[in-house]
């Protein structure tokens, strides 16, 4: 794959692909700026090489219809205001009234695409609308990692059409962090895995069981690893279909001499609620009426313990409930431990992201993907359809 610096840019039309998903309040004011943020140092980089840029992306799910409350507007004001310059919105994505915007840019223009997913065709990796999208372009560019492992119309049919494309610096810094650590990993080599359901983690337990020294298991997910195990769980959340596969897993664990780490408590409530009793109980003492819903401070000391001597450790997924306050100590304990280890530390994107800029303690680790489902695909072993299509581009 080739990257930004490695093209001419002077003078050129860049049609980056950016994930500019970001989350708005009722007001249509973005709560959140990190994704736009994140692509600052390619968008700066080519500003300063004299390029005319042009900007994809989507936003919310539309379902191909368009719905003013999921514009771009609120994206663009943010973006002008961060690069300190005008962005221009196009009234759509394509069609000719946009294309004769981007026809009479000048060097250090930018344009912002109204929402792709305004179209279904985007979703469907339709080659015709690919073939709208890179009649703009010079060269394309892709930083949009959150998006990746998706194979939609603005990130793997149009690499076919256009001259010339490559990664941005986020797409770069984030296949780079997780290269490093699935391939040459620094040891010993730590897996936290979190999260409510085995189901979303399976595939990258299989994965990561081959590759890690030692594997800490948390969050809800725990819950049906420790009632295959023969543990009462009560109300717990379990996923019984999936014992089977939890028990492999274990049992692969025992046969390559990973250390294999699951709760040894557990704070449990009769219901997920900020107002609910809540009790800290030992997993062999657990009440068959609640539910376990954050890890207990037992636990968290077990964790933190195995955590002292590693050297990469990557995170997805948290503890507990940790929107809820009472739930939320569990997770929060994990993050102070990944901070103030020794160790490279990756986080995977989506809800661990959330809790650990929760805890303020964000720049302390090594890299947080901006990825959620991108990043959960890297660790289980899979090509993203957007690499792979920058790969396949003569890159």
């Amino acid at each position: 794959m080739k990257f930004i610096d490695q093209f001419s840019l002077k003078d050129k039309k860049i049609l980056f692909r950016f994930d500019y998903n970001v989350p708005l309040d009722g007001s249509q004011h973005i709560t959140d700026d990190t994704r736009i943020r994140a692509t600052l140092p390619t968008l700066n980089y080519a500003l300063d090489e004299g390029a005319q840029i042009i900007i994809a992306s989507h936003l919310g799910r539309p379902k191909g219809k368009v719905k003013p409350e999921f514009s771009l507007a609120p994206v663009a004001r943010r973006l002008s205001r961060l690069i300190q310059k005008e962005v221009r919105l196009a009234p759509d994505c394509v069609g000719p009234e946009t294309t004769a915007l981007v026809a009479a840019m000048k060097p250090g223009d930018v344009i912002l695409l109204e929402n792709l997913r305004f179209h279904p065709e985007e979703e469907k990796n339709d080659e015709d609308f690919a073939r709208q999208l890179a009649a703009y372009a010079d060269i394309y560019i892709d930083d949009a990692f959150g998006n990746a492992h998706r194979a939609h119309a603005s990130n793997v049919a149009i690499t076919k059409f256009v001259k010339e494309c490559g990664g941005g610096f986020l797409m770069k810094k984030e296949v780079n962090y997780f290269q490093k650590c699935l391939e040459k990993p620094a040891r010993p080599f730590v897996a936290i895995i979190g999260g409510s359901k085995v189901s979303g983690k399976l595939e990258a337990l299989v994965n990561l069981i081959r590759k890690v020294d030692k594997m800490i298991i948390g969050g809800g997910m725990a819950f049906t690893f420790l009632k295959a195990l023969g543990y009462e769980v009560g109300k717990s959340l379990v996923e019984e279909d999936l014992m089977p596969k939890a028990l492999e897993v274990v049992q692969t664990a025992r046969e390559t001499g990973v250390k294999f780490y699951l709760p040894v408590d557990c704070v449990m409530a009769e219901e997920m609620s900020a107002q609910a009793e809540t009790k800290i109980v030992p997993i062999q003492e657990m009440n068959s009426h609640w539910m376990g819903l954050d890890i207990g401070p037992a636990t968290i000391t077990l964790f933190t313990e195995a955590l002292a001597n590693a050297k990469t450790i990557v995170w997805n997924g948290p503890m507990g409930v940790f929107e809820i306050d009472a739930f939320g100590r569990g997770t929060a304990a994990m993050v102070h431990s990944i901070a103030n280890s020794y160790a490279m530390t990756i986080v995977g994107g989506g809800d661990t992201d959330v809790a650990v800029h929760k805890t303020g303690e964000s720049d302390k680790i090594t890299y947080i993907s901006t990825g959620g489902g991108a990043s959960l695909e890297l660790l289980e072993g899979k090509v993203l359809p957007g690499i792979a299509a920058l790969d396949a581009c003569g890159g």
